[in-house]
């Protein structure tokens, strides 16, 4: 049996990606676009919205291709596209607002039991002020420090706090309303 080097075989796959071979690009599309596309979804809500801000996001990737450096994960560098991709869509469609105050609730870190499905949770998501998801989804998804959140968004850094904070809350009564509901007592 023959060991394959997955990473080989992905900086081939690149460049031959980066001389326009149609179908590596293909291939890389195929391969990273379902994931790309959950993360478009996370912050855009609708689904073809979402797809075209993806598309897009492979047209840059592909036309920066050269760029990468392999210094990190090829996943990791797409996911960087796919996120500054969908927050240019949102400030230019959604007029994103954030209100700037510094009043914040340091919050737990206590894992909270839920039985939603992720559809629910999407929903739940889905219904936040632009903002407050913004936010919500760079640092509790994507994992950033509300330093560079707020680099990335141009507020301050109490402010990217202050929207993390408002966006559990609002969640947290969200699943605390649904498991009342769930349990009989409205």
């Amino acid at each position: 049996m023959k060991v394959i080097n997955l990473y080989q075989q992905e900086k081939e796959m690149i460049q031959l990606a980066v001389d326009n071979n149609r179908q590596a690009q293909q291939q890389i599309y195929s391969r990273f676009s379902p994931k790309m596309l959950s993360i478009c979804r996370l912050y855009v809500k609708d689904v073809q919205q979402a797809e075209d801000v993806m598309i897009t996001s492979f047209m840059k990737a592909f036309i920066s291709l050269k760029n990468f450096q392999h210094n990190g994960s090829f996943e990791g560098w797409i996911r960087r596209i796919i996120v500054n991709e969908c927050i240019s869509f949102l400030r230019v469609h959604k007029k994103v607002n954030f209100i700037e105050d510094t009043f914040y609730i340091e919050e737990s870190t206590d894992v909270v039991e839920c039985d939603l499905a992720t559809d629910e949770i999407q929903l739940m998501i889905d219904n936040l002020s632009e903002g407050y998801k913004m936010v919500f989804n760079l640092y509790a998804i994507e994992g950033f420090k509300h330093k560079e959140i707020a680099v990335m968004l141009g507020i301050n850094e109490g402010t990217s706090k202050s929207q993390l904070s408002h966006a559990r809350r609002i969640l947290q009564q969200q699943i605390n309303a649904t498991k009342k509901y769930d349990y009989g007592a409205k």
